[in-house]
């Protein structure tokens, strides 16, 4: 039997031993309970997240929760509280409370060695069973990353304070390299977007679309005023989260997590060409193969190159393992001399210091290339898209930023080499014959690449987001440099929907093409014989009252102030009708262009939708009204917008006659 609540003599119930009271517990009290400070009850809540549900929750009567105080509070689920007495990471933070405690008295005492050997045990935990609670699928913890690479990405571009260590950096930084080089490898890039906040990417990982910000290449400055140890904390449980998900993501595609980094290459600024990808279990032929370091000169040159050489005793000794685990594995004849063929081919290509190459690994024995899980093959739907940079050498300028379209061409088949400036490990030079893009963003071509041999194409950054965005090659004389660059669009709007709610779509973009008509042609060419006929007038143009009176055909004060005028300037009165007809003419023309230029007002709702609205309920109509509200604004935006657009068309067409 349950617990039964204590009552009084009368048979009552006692007052705050049951109800909201009961059910409730304010902020401070779980502090109590749990017997941790603030902070570490802040870390629980988020460390815990929403798969346990553990928020500040609102009573129906705060008053009776609290029982009988009107203090403000936060209140929480008392069998939340009650959940958490339980959670491992909480005796572990309450043991480094004990171990600060400690610690602390040994430092005040200077009894050094005794501190050194607490810091020795300094208590740790992991968060793995917390991983597990919050993601029971893998999809589920790849639905999640969206806030996790972002946060990551931010961490890796800030500067080391005492803050934020540097070692929390460091590993900001692989975690970061590594999502790369999987996206890379897999060809999993769909879309990048240049906006002010930064670098928008879409990659799209066993059918689930992850998309995260990538700030630009700037020093960032640290606000003083911001909060780190909720943002840490997250850090903390997103560092986590990335490590297990790129296991799985790895092994999956048969390869071995973490990569393997050459120290050599990312001393010298080689970027993700320092990491190296391995296959797991592979018997087979594995070069270690490694760029050229440009600049590196001495020690690390000689190292570098001779990780790069092969010789022939060891190409036998792998073609022997190679027979030897074709034999075990049952693998037919065919198979083996395949192998052998692709030995051979790596040993003279090798020998013949060929160009570098996107990394491709050998199949071990035993494994089935069929299964999806350790064939990393894209559907054949999205060959022609992912493998659109393939037959292409890409060359980027010193200004350019050397990261971002890196990942960006490479992502897409693309082979990219680089001025040294922006670091070693570049695979060609600059004079490389073979280079078809030379990415710049320079106002002209400098004469010493105009004079490179070979055709290549010169283009700006924007060119290879938008062929990327637009999933075809773009016209590259759009984007040569010193040109007027077409308007970025972001590829993540739906430009159908758009329509649908009466947005403005740009021509661009598949909308309707702003053209002048023969309706607008002739208005223009009225415009233009009315400003001659007012430039001749200019001396003797009309008066104030003539004016006004043109704009209110119907006031009578205004016709008689006009014709008063018009008789002190000595005008007949044919000669004032005339005027008069043709002033009104020009303030009946000139009101819509008005009235455009400001914006325009709301369409007026008919007769029937007041009709519908009276038919209403307050709630119903209020809703209405709201909605009303919002599409005549976004109707108002679209007319001011393609207004806009029909003026900078007339202001061309004047500039080119």
């Amino acid at each position: 039997m349950g617990r039964v609540a204590p009552r009084g003599h009368n048979g009552m119930k006692k007052k705050g031993e049951a109800g909201a009271s009961k059910n409730y517990i304010t902020r401070n009290q779980a502090i109590k309970k749990l017997q941790c400070t603030l902070g570490d009850f802040r870390r629980l809540c988020i460390l815990k997240g929403e798969s346990s549900r553990i928020y500040p929750r609102e009573p129906k009567n705060r008053k009776k929760a609290n029982k009988g105080s009107s203090a403000p509070a936060s209140f929480y689920y008392a069998k939340d509280i009650q959940y958490l007495l339980h959670e491992p990471v909480l005796h572990k933070l309450r043991e480094h409370k004990a171990f600060a405690k400690k610690l602390s008295k040994a430092v005040g005492r200077g009894e050094w060695h005794l501190a050194k050997n607490l810091e020795e045990q300094k208590p740790t935990y992991r968060l793995d069973h917390i991983i597990k609670e919050r993601y029971p699928t893998f999809v589920d913890s790849l639905r999640d990353l969206d806030d996790a690479l972002s946060l990551i990405v931010l961490f890796a571009a800030l500067r080391a304070t005492s803050t934020v260590p540097a070692s929390i950096i460091a590993n900001c930084n692989r975690l970061a390299a590594e999502w790369q080089l999987y996206v890379m490898r897999t060809h999993s890039l769909r879309k990048v977007f240049l906006s002010i906040k930064g670098i928008y990417f879409q990659a799209e990982v066993l059918g689930q679309t992850i998309t995260w910000l990538v700030p630009y290449m700037f020093t960032q400055q640290i606000p003083s005023d911001l909060d780190y140890r909720i943002m840490l904390t997250f850090l903390e449980l997103y560092q986590t989260l990335l490590g297990f998900v790129f296991y799985r993501l790895y092994t999956d595609n048969n390869l071995v997590y973490p990569p393997k980094l050459d120290e050599v290459l990312d001393e010298n600024g080689a970027g993700l060409g320092a990491l190296l990808l391995e296959e797991a279990g592979a018997k087979g032929l594995v070069v270690e193969r490694m760029p050229e370091v440009e600049g590196a000169g001495g020690e690390g040159e000689g190292a570098a190159q001779e990780k790069k050489r092969v010789y022939a005793k060891d190409v036998r000794k792998q073609i022997a393992e190679i027979e030897k685990a074709g034999a075990k594995g049952g693998e037919a004849e065919a198979s083996v001399e395949d192998q052998v063929d692709s030995a051979a081919a790596t040993l003279a290509g090798a020998a013949q210091d060929a160009a570098l190459e996107l990394d491709v690994f050998p199949t071990p024995a035993g494994v089935d290339e069929s299964d999806p899980t350790t064939s990393v093959t894209q559907p054949s739907s999205l060959t022609a898209s992912t493998d659109l940079f393939a037959p292409y050498f890409f060359f980027l300028s010193r200004e350019v930023t050397r990261p971002t379209l890196e990942f960006v061409i490479r992502s897409f088949g693309g082979r990219v080499g680089w001025d040294p400036v922006l670091g070693a490990g570049s695979p060609y030079k600059e004079d490389d014959a073979r280079i078809t893009h030379h990415v710049l963003d320079r106002p002209v071509i400098p004469e010493a690449a105009a004079s490179h041999p070979g055709k290549r194409a010169y283009v700006q950054p924007q060119w290879v987001v938008d062929c990327v965005n637009k999933n075809t090659l773009l016209p590259a004389d759009d984007y040569k440099p010193g040109a007027v660059l077409p308007p970025h669009l972001s590829p993540f709007v739906d430009e159908d929907e758009v329509r649908e709610r009466g947005g403005y779509v740009p021509a661009e973009a598949g909308g309707a093409e702003v053209e002048m008509g023969s309706d607008d042609e002739v208005e223009e060419e009225e415009d233009e014989a009315m400003e001659e006929d007012d430039v001749e007038a200019a001396a003797s143009g009309p008066g104030p009252a003539l004016l006004a009176a043109a704009a209110d055909p119907t006031n009578e004060e205004l016709r008689h102030a006009a014709e008063l005028e018009a008789e002190a300037r000595g005008v007949a009165p044919t000669v004032f009708e005339a005027e008069l007809a043709a002033e009104t003419k020009k303030a009946k023309k000139a009101a819509p262009k008005k009235k455009a230029a400001a914006g325009g007002k709301a369409p007026q709702r008919d007769e029937q939708d007041e009709i519908k609205a009276s038919m209403m309920t307050n709630s119903q109509r209020r809703l209405y009204k709201k909605m009303a509200y919002s599409q005549d604004r976004k109707a108002e935006e679209t007319n001011r917008l393609q207004e806009r657009k029909k003026q900078l068309l007339k202001q061309q067409r004047k500039a080119t006659k």
